[in-house]
């Protein structure tokens, strides 16, 4: 019995939090839900709270509130406040510019399938952003991205395979075929 009261509790305390995830971050109830979340240490809650306060959505646009509670759930391996933590340091919103910070996060988020995350973790290969400047690493990347959807990854993957020999090349290909085996 009282197993059942504390799970009623705990689900009376949540619902509101819940309710942060129905995709409407736009007015401030929400806001007021997902900050219950965020408290109650809800990672996807902590993720949706600092995309509000990334776009301004329900509060005031605040980078670096965004950048809190994107670690808040980055550490708690939420994927897509992985990419966006990555992304703030990438550009320096929020935080000092640091794009050995970008490449940490980016790398976490594109190993779970981010495929934003995959996009710009070849960029920053692409352009030794971070990391020593590697095409094979940045065409892998590429690839995976372009495999998952992403448009943009397809086009510059292109570009980038015009810098590199042809035996590099199918190693790129051969590393992200093996990735993608691993990972999907």
């Amino acid at each position: 019995m009282k197993n059942i009261i504390v799970a009623a509790l705990f689900l009376l305390l949540s619902t509101n939090a819940l309710a942060c995830y129905d995709g409407s971050l736009s007015n401030r109830a929400n806001f007021d839900n997902c900050l219950t979340g965020a408290e109650q240490g809800i990672g996807v809650a902590q993720s949706n709270l600092g995309a509000m306060y990334y776009f301004g959505k329900g509060v005031a646009q605040d980078y670096k509130e965004a950048v809190r509670w994107h670690t808040k759930a980055a550490e708690q391996g939420v994927a897509e406040a992985q990419y966006s933590l990555g992304y703030s340091y990438d550009n320096g919103e929020g935080a000092a510019q640091d794009y050995k910070e970008a490449v940490r996060w980016y790398t976490k988020a594109a190993e779970q399938g981010n495929v934003d995350a995959q996009f710009y973790l070849g960029t920053m290969y692409h352009f030794g952003k971070g990391v020593a400047q590697d095409y094979k690493s940045a065409l892998l990347w590429y690839n995976i991205a372009a495999a998952n959807g992403n448009s943009d990854a397809a086009i510059t993957r292109d570009l980038v395979a015009k810098r590199m020999t042809p035996s590099q090349i199918e190693k790129a290909q051969d590393m992200a075929r093996e990735w993608m085996a691993e990972h999907q």
